[in-house]
């Protein structure tokens, strides 16, 4: 691994520091939480209380999680009405729209505020919290799509001793045992975390056994009073086979049954997902106004991807071809995937300076920084469009032969960038504040295949500003206003089709405004959002109209940007404790659409693909008087119809589930327990959940029926 220079300067910065700090007069004493839920998201990247910050956040802590029986991202999407599932197959790792863009998981995952690639199943089981920064991003990451900005946080070492062990078991045979310890040792300026997890898979489609486990521990150790360093590092690993799409029969919808597994062939194997990160993080108190963080992450992925892949159909009786679908009778063209060994690391270097000073009457909260980080991908030849098989039928689902052909290229990639920050949030009265800030990221970025061939590489300069105002309007109550920028990069991949192979399009400048205003007091919350979302959209212009855009005629059409997609929503949020009653709910409503577009202008003023005009989420419980210690509680999801074709010729119904739980709080050994017992899809609907067009392919995901489960959590 090439070295990165700024982490090289970080290292030798925090082990000069930590030296010195032992001989460093005695400043007054930093204070760092070291449990418990934040009153801040260490997403947004300011040290304010959320009701006080001028974005749209949501916070998943670890009992919501356990509560909901989430087991990946995707599971956590019932908690907030932006977002919705994007190409979500069993067994596989998760994508996710948010305010209709779906977001990059190269770009917008984040792990202790450090980037890592989400194209991995990502433990939830040892993680405090999950953040998520709902719009543009660019003042948090260099580039990433918008949309929205997911980050992890896990559980740190609490102050007093724990042990707590869960299990859980549900209708499909999953059995889940999760052991979470922590103690303090050194007169308790020392403390340690440690989760251990094993559980058996076993989804609702034949054939998808599986397993997984997860090793986890988390460190910190105050050195002074003023210096705090902190480690968290796991080990996972998931094996399990996916479930694919299913497709429209020629322009029908096929049964939404989520019991039918294309991958279910005698030579199927699992997906297998091996997951080490960590990181180390060192604070550092100047003074009573001033500090300083040093961090330095981590995150190597291997996976092996197996898949029995569905994709178009060729119809021998008519002789038709169908590219984007299953033909009429349920047959489909079968391609025997593998992809052995992919290997994708990150490595990040992060250092800041945070501090307050006063300018006459006027108050700043500056905070500046850089961050470097280094992304490999690395692969080796692949079956894919070779791996072709005669082809399947859903009705029938016959056995076939296996069929590997390694001769497909895999894409090697290697970016590094450099990110310089600065923010600073004014405050001119007790009620007013204005925050500016300003990124300035420096990208050099290569793609080769493994033959050699595409070799694109490319450097860039970009900078994202972003503005925003706060009022308080006294009574817990804020009012906002924000405008800001995220940053996506395009090169033209070196295919022969393509006048421009190789070139840089110009940067895809996403814009935002959002207005909001929120309201938060130890009884209730709510907050209403109004936001713009303007995102360049790029497309091939046909030069040669009877090849169409096609390798096999060099130069036939040009890569370019053309047009853009608007998405204009209304956001309402709200949550409320009343006595025995406890509720929380958010709507969505938005509005998409494609605009400008001199390739296609016939979908201009179209809501794109597989986005809902309308969300909504609710989660009710009600502790019952008669009964002490127990808990009903209900879960709605409700998503509005979609689009499954961009013409919009065939639209998905909405659709509505809901889950249903009962808590009962007791002791057992004298300690602490609590007993669950959920059904999700209480009323067992069946219904398509997502129809993303992705791969130039239309896809249906059908919703899973329903299931029981039955969870133990208790200390010893």
């Amino acid at each position: 691994m090439a070295p990165i220079r700024p982490t090289t300067f970080a290292v030798a910065t925090l082990l000069a520091t930590l030296a010195h700090a032992q001989t460093a007069p005695t400043l007054p004493a930093v204070t760092i939480t070291t449990s418990g839920a934040a009153p801040v998201a260490d997403v947004t990247g300011f040290d304010a209380p959320l009701r006080d910050t001028p974005a749209s956040v949501t916070v998943i802590d670890s009992a919501r999680i356990a509560e909901a029986g989430a087991r990946t991202l995707s599971d956590l999407y019932r908690f907030d009405s932006s977002v919705s599932d994007a190409y979500n197959a069993a067994g596989y790792y998760d994508y996710a729209s948010v305010r209709g863009f779906v977001i990059d998981n190269t770009y917008n995952y984040r792990r202790e505020g450090l980037p890592i690639s989400g194209e991995t199943s990502l433990p939830l089981d040892h993680l405090e919290r999950v953040e998520l920064l709902k719009g543009t991003s660019g003042i948090q990451a260099g580039t990433s799509a918008p949309g929205g900005l997911f980050n992890l946080v896990v559980k740190r070492p609490t102050a007093t001793p724990q042990r707590v062990f869960r299990t859980e078991v549900n209708s499909n045979g999953n059995a889940l045992a999760h052991v979470d310890i922590s103690g303090r040792v050194a007169e308790g300026d020392m403390g340690w975390r440690l989760n251990v997890l094993g559980e058996r898979l076993n989804g609702e489609a034949p054939g998808t056994e599986g397993k997984r486990g997860l090793l986890a521990l988390a460190m910190d150790a105050r050195l002074s009073r003023d210096s705090l360093l902190e480690g968290e590092f796991e080990l996972s690993r998931r094996a399990q086979r996916s479930v694919p799409g299913l497709s429209l029969l020629g322009d029908q919808l096929p049964p939404a049954d989520p019991k039918l597994n294309i991958n279910h062939q005698p030579w199927s194997q699992p997906v297998d997902f091996r997951n080490f990160s960590g990181s180390l993080r060192f604070t550092q108190a100047i003074n009573s106004q001033w500090n300083w963080q040093a961090q330095v992450g981590t995150q190597r992925l291997v996976t092996d991807d197996y898949l029995a892949y569905p994709y178009g159909c060729y119809d021998v009786g008519s002789g038709d071809y169908y590219p984007d679908r299953f033909c009429p009778n349920g047959d489909f063209d079968l391609y025997d995937y593998r992809s052995l060994d992919e290997r994708r690391n990150t490595h990040s270097a992060h250092w800041r300076v945070n501090g307050q000073f006063a300018t006459g009457e006027v108050r700043h909260k500056l905070s500046a920084g850089i961050l470097a980080s280094r992304f490999t991908q690395r692969g080796q030849t692949r079956s894919n469009y070779s791996g072709y098989i005669l082809g399947g039928n859903l009705n029938t689902l016959p056995a076939v032969p296996a069929n590997p052909q390694f001769v497909d290229t895999f894409t090697q990639r290697t970016e590094r960038s450099t990110e310089l920050f600065a923010t600073d949030v004014i405050e001119w009265s007790p009620a007013l504040q204005t925050w500016v800030g300003l990124r300035h990221t420096r990208l050099n970025r290569r793609s080769v295949e493994t033959d050699g061939s595409e070799d694109t590489a490319y450097r860039d300069n970009v900078t994202t500003p972003w503005l925003a105002a706060t009022y308080k309007l006294g009574a817990g109550r804020t009012v906002y206003g924000s405008w800001g920028q995220g940053i996506e990069s395009e090169v033209v991949t070196q295919r022969p089709r393509y006048t421009n192979a190789g070139a840089v399009l110009p940067p895809l400048k996403s814009r935002q405004w959002e207005l909001g205003l929120k309201s938060e007091d130890a009884r209730q919350r709510w907050n209403v959002t109004l936001f713009s979302i303007t995102r360049p959209t790029t497309g091939n212009l046909v030069l040669n109209t009877s090849s169409g855009c096609d390798d096999a005629s060099p130069g036939s059409c040009t890569r370019v940007i053309d047009g853009e997609a608007r998405h204009r929503g209304l956001e309402l949020g709200g949550g409320r404790t009343s006595g025995a009653w406890t509720y929380d709910a958010s709507l969505t409503w938005l509005d998409a659409e494609r605009r400008h577009s001199r390739l296609t202008p016939e979908l201009n003023g179209l809501r794109p693909t597989n986005v809902p005009r309308w969300i909504l989420r609710a989660n009710l419980s009600h502790r019952l008087a008669s009964l002490p210690g127990v808990t009903l509680g209900a879960h709605l999801s409700h998503e509005g119809s979609r689009a499954v074709l961009p013409d919009q010729s065939l639209v998905l119904p909405s659709w509505t589930r809901v889950d249903a739980s009962v808590r009962y709080d007791t002791r057992l050994g004298g300690q602490p327990a609590t007993w669950t017992l959920a059904i999700d899809n209480l009323f067992n609907r069946r219904y398509f959940q997502e129809a993303p067009y992705q791969y130039e392919h239309i896809y249906l995901f059908p919703g899973a029926g329903r299931t029981l489960r039955v969870a133990l959590d208790t200390r010893f």
